[in-house]
């Protein structure tokens, strides 16, 4: 006979637990000291079990037979409604325990095996050192979108758009295999892309090639049929990624070739203050050869029939669609890639932003200091002239570099 809601409500507790039986194996069981749990009666694998289904008055009559109704179909599907239950309690346990950093480890020791030693590595190092500082600590089931769109944004606010978007993508990746564990219910990255909340370039919006095609660039343009004052241009600005106008009007009375330095004077400059450039060895050779073609003119590189003025805004451009790069690739990208390299290999974003002449001087947060970090720029431009040889041998490794404090 089927219980009613009343005579649940009414049953006592006895001196010895009893039950109370509802139709189809469902019953109330009510212990000595007044408890009341739902429980259901089946068969699995040839034995008995039971199934608390949950705490009268929790649990309501009708509760408990819709609870019934939910684990009758998980055992004519072929589960164990029990073993169901246990293993959700084991994930909810294990996800509320794991910390993001944790699961992101696990996630990195499944994903490595198919990627590249360098791209592994690469990897590892930015989660550790921009996502786990962040999210590291929190379980990964309590990790809300906004979380990790904060921590992208943060990223971004340093000038690392690319570490930025690179790691958000990575975040996306470690959420799915949470979810495909059973860890998390759902990706809470899975809607959206960085495109929807980080602002992109606007103020320097020139085509430019991705880090990992600058191997294939070089060689272009170490190859270079045309004049070799437009290669040699070419190199220059790799190794300097200064704007295209300053490189244009370069004069040879702006280098020191004993402070192995380029000074380009404030008239020249966007920001209109003198701006150093350390020259790494790289550069000093592309000069040395340079020399021997318009050393005779005040002009590094004199236009071709007016030998007063300078060369075309144009020529680089041209020469780089010469070389199949149209509309992926402008002079002034050197320098978007040597920021985004640069960051990748932990430079302070300071001392990059001012070896960019980026810094506005009326910006609250520093006055523009054409000398600051000079020792460190130096070191790190002869980074970038050692970074650049290794990619043009298509060995593209760290160097290592004794960093200056």
């Amino acid at each position: 006979m089927a219980l009613t809601g009343i005579a649940v409500k009414q049953a006592k507790p006895k001196d010895k637990a009893y039950k109370l039986t509802d139709a189809g194996s469902l019953f109330l069981f009510i212990s000595p000291s007044g408890g009341k749990s739902w429980r259901w009666r089946y068969y699995a694998d040839d034995k008995q079990k039971l199934l608390t289904l949950g705490m009268y008055p929790d649990v309501s009559l009708a509760k408990a037979r819709e609870l019934q109704d939910e684990a009758r179909r998980e055992k004519n599907a072929g589960r164990d409604p029990m073993q169901e239950r246990k293993t959700a309690k084991l994930v909810r346990q294990i996800a509320s325990e794991n910390s993001f950093a944790a699961i992101a480890e696990a996630w990195f020791e499944y994903w490595r095996p198919t990627k590249s030693p360098r791209h592994a590595e690469y990897v590892i190092k930015r989660l550790r050192a921009d996502v786990f500082p962040e999210l590291g600590a929190r379980p990964i089931s309590a990790i809300q979108t906004a979380e990790v769109v904060a921590m992208t944004k943060k990223i971004a606010a340093r000038g690392a758009l690319d570490i930025a978007k690179r790691c958000f993508q990575t975040c996306g990746q470690i959420f799915r295999y949470t979810a495909v564990h059973g860890l998390i219910t759902s990706n809470p990255l899975a809607e959206i892309k960085p495109s929807d909340f980080l602002t992109q370039r606007t103020k320097e919006n020139f085509a430019r090639l991705d880090a990992n095609e600058l191997p294939g660039l070089l060689r272009q343009i170490e190859a270079y049929q045309g004049a070799a004052v437009t290669r040699l241009a070419m190199k220059l600005m790799a190794l300097t990624f200064v704007r295209t106008s300053e490189l244009i009007g370069a004069r040879w009375d702006e280098f020191d070739f004993e402070a192995n330095q380029w000074r380009i004077p404030a008239a020249r400059m966007k920001m209109r203050t003198e701006h150093i450039v350390p020259l790494a060895p790289q550069a000093l050779e592309v000069l040395k050869t340079l020399r021997l073609i318009s050393g005779h003119s005040k002009l590094l590189f004199p236009g071709e029939r007016d030998h007063e003025k300078p060369m075309s805004n144009n020529t680089i451009l041209g020469a780089l669609r010469r070389m199949g790069y149209k509309g992926q690739m402008t002079g002034h990208g050197f320098r978007g890639i040597a920021s985004t390299v640069l960051h990748e290999h932990d430079f302070p974003h300071e001392h990059i932003e001012l070896q960019l002449a980026h810094m506005e001087r009326k910006s609250a947060s520093s006055a523009y200091n054409h000398a600051k970090y000079l020792v460190q720029r130096r070191e790190m431009m002869n980074y970038w002239g050692t970074f650049l040889d290794q990619c043009l041998g298509g060995k593209v490794l760290r160097p290592d570099f004794k960093r200056v404090a």
